[in-house]
């Protein structure tokens, strides 16, 4: 395979490889690292190896995907190739999460890539992935490892966000959104990141002191009863893992979070922004929540894959996050949709169908799955955010007695 030119320069792949792997993972020494990623994205995998064995790592695995061979499955597969999964493969990566292994995923693949294929065939490899995977979900979503996601500019994904340029120029445009937009640009990015994370967590604290029983949306569209679930724990920025890590799941991230209450959100709510979803978009998403759960669904593009999502299985319906975001975020700033939901998420408030993350319980560690889902926590085979903030969208935190108290004023911190 000959090396094509990275889109980024030696000194930034390293700047990124480094605050990846010190403030994304803070990997340990000793610790093994299992990484996925496009093959595109090969000289940021390189350079990410490089600094997790100067940290001590103990072996990085890379796993690399292709675009062309997933394509080739849609093309020349028989039928029966899209209800199958590697589950051998997930089982060895929940082995070594079990083992203490940290997990890296690299992102930058085609957001539309299957966009053309049969719809069918598309939902159901993707249900068949989603089961087989769950053994390494559970013990992500439980935060068991440290764990961290994280992008590089890929050329269909550039040509997406930047479809007047030419190619060379989209490339280099998405390398500069995402290294912006990934805190790398200051002159130290790893104390630009500590000092952003102690924001994070000053916003978490004042929220979780308040203990509201729910959150009200109102604005354009909107009218949302979201409760929170039973001893729900707000989260935002880096978090200790339960094997006693710190790490930062997400590079870029802006958000607090915390888990809905699965059977108390009540209302109608309407997408701020399209949802870019296994190849398709998914645009001007309406929905009326009854009970917790989703009782009717539109939207103007690709409600045929909404509904299939819908029906995954029993927790599809109901949500397992819900996140607060400024509409000031740099993300937002940026004016960019960049039709990946690590980044899109990070522009607006957000909510997620499926399932729930158990480090946003207190003492969520120590829950089994039916102490989980007796406070309120949902549990599915996806988890699927979409944005429902602007700069239109008021946000009340509603206390156990009622009480009103301002959260969000016109998409901004009140």
């Amino acid at each position: 395979m000959s090396d094509t030119p990275a889109p980024m320069s030696p000194e930034r792949l390293q700047r990124m490889a480094e605050v990846i792997v010190k403030i994304g993972l803070n990997l340990q020494a000793g610790q093994d690292l299992v990484m996925t990623a496009p093959v595109a994205a090969l000289p940021l995998v390189r350079q990410i190896a490089a600094e997790a064995y100067k940290a001590g790592a103990g072996v990085v695995t890379p796993l690399l995907g292709d675009e062309e061979i997933t394509l080739a499955r849609y093309r020349h597969a028989q039928d029966a190739s899209f209800d199958r999964a590697a589950d051998w493969l997930y089982q060895g990566m929940a082995q070594a999460f079990a083992g203490n292994a940290a997990r890296l995923a690299i992102v930058g693949d085609n957001p539309m890539l299957l966009a053309e294929q049969d719809p069918d065939k598309v939902s159901r490899a993707n249900r068949a992935n989603s089961i087989a995977y769950k053994p390494a979900l559970e013990k992500i979503s439980n935060f068991v490892v440290n764990w961290n996601i994280a992008a590089y500019p890929g050329t269909a994904w550039a040509r997406q966000v930047f479809p007047d340029l030419p190619e060379a120029e989209a490339v280099a445009a998405l390398a500069e959104a995402i290294y912006k937009a990934s805190r790398l640009d200051g002159a130290d990015p790893v104390a630009d990141w500590t000092a952003h994370n102690a924001a994070l967590r000053q916003r978490s604290a004042w929220l979780n002191g308040q203990r509201f029983a729910a959150l009200q949306f109102t604005g354009p569209g909107t009218d949302l009863r979201v409760g929170l679930a039973d001893g729900h724990e707000w989260h935002g920025g880096a978090s200790q893992a339960q094997n006693g890590v710190i790490c930062n799941p997400n590079i870029p991230t802006e958000e607090v979070f915390t888990t809905p209450h699965a059977l108390k959100v009540e209302g109608h709510v309407s997408a701020t922004k399209p949802l870019s979803h296994q190849g398709t978009l998914i645009e001007n998403i309406q929905v009326r929540f009854e009970g917790g759960q989703i009782v009717e669904a539109k939207a103007t593009r690709g409600e045929n894959v909404l509904q299939k999502v819908l029906d995954s299985d029993a927790g599809a319906r109901r949500l397992g996050e819900v996140a607060l975001v400024p509409h000031s975020s740099p993300i937002s700033a940026s004016g960019l949709l960049f039709y990946n939901t690590l980044f899109d998420e990070n522009a607006a408030c957000h909510i997620a169908l499926g399932q729930c993350y158990s480090k946003c319980f207190l003492g969520g560690d120590k829950l089994t799955p039916e102490q989980l889902a007796a406070q309120g926590g949902n549990s599915s085979v996806i988890h699927i955010d979409w944005m429902i903030g602007s700069d239109q969208i008021d946000i009340d935190g509603i206390g156990a007695d009622g009480s009103v108290t301002p959260v969000f004023r016109k998409g901004e911190w009140a």
